[in-house]
């Protein structure tokens, strides 16, 4: 029988990771667009890619070809996020 390996270190995880349930920060948000999921609201979508609920209507103009109201988003929508002007 051979000796047992010694336990690895757990690694920390990539801060994007790290946050509840793996979800991106603002500073990890990469993308141009956003896939509409169950429970979204375009205030969530805002926090979660600007760091602001306060600045959905941002992407709510960026979309009027397919939105016609911000409280009506449904999942599978591709959401096009536009970068915020400073």
């Amino acid at each position: 029988m051979s000796p047992a390996a010694p336990a690895e270190k757990p690694t920390e995880p990539p801060p994007s990771q790290a946050t509840p349930g793996g979800a991106a920060t603002p500073a990890d948000w990469a993308s141009d667009t956003y896939t509409v999921q169950k429970g979204d609201t375009l205030s969530g979508i805002s926090k979660k890619v600007y760091g602001s609920a306060g600045k959905y209507m941002k992407i709510f103009e960026a979309n009027r070809d397919i939105l016609d109201d911000p409280d009506r988003i449904v999942p599978g929508q591709v959401l096009k996020i536009p970068e915020l002007d400073d």
